[in-house]
């Protein structure tokens, strides 16, 4: 019976385990993207996806993650990641955040596509640097132009 009570309780605790949903760290450098496999390399551009189910995909680029989506079952995503421009490295919700298109900040696959955690940082950039804001559902709609 003790035998069987250890057996219940490690399994408890595996199926608690795996069906964690939280980010995963990208490993700048090493992690490769789900989308157009290159390396990701740069710390202010990259973006990740994490399913009801825990799976994590990470892309190079925001770009990549939208792209992505039209081979995948969105109903599946429980987070929506892009790195914050101003904190290099740092994970946001996409899907809270305002994007700047600006030729003058380049992206790693060429769509001058940056996320910013709020309005006010971007609209300090879209002042530098030019370029266009727009929230998750706007810019969606672009790609989808």
């Amino acid at each position: 019976m003790q035998t069987l009570k250890h057996y219940s309780i490690l399994a408890f605790l595996l199926l608690f385990l795996s069906c964690n949903v939280s980010p995963q760290p990208i490993i700048y450098g090493s992690d490769g993207c789900h989308f157009c496999s290159m390396t990701i390399v740069d710390k202010t551009h990259a973006a990740e996806v994490v399913t009801t189910k825990g799976k994590v995909y990470k892309f190079d680029a925001t770009e990549c993650m939208i792209n992505f989506m039209d081979e995948f079952d969105t109903s599946e995503i429980k987070l929506y990641l892009s790195n914050n421009y101003t904190e290099p490295e740092a994970l946001i919700d996409a899907t809270k955040a305002t994007f700047l298109i600006s030729e003058n900040i380049p992206s790693p696959m060429g769509a001058f596509l940056t996320a910013f955690k709020n309005k006010t940082d971007a609209e300090k950039f879209q002042a530098e640097k030019g370029g266009d804001l727009y929230t998750w559902k706007t810019l969606l709609a672009k790609f989808k132009d």
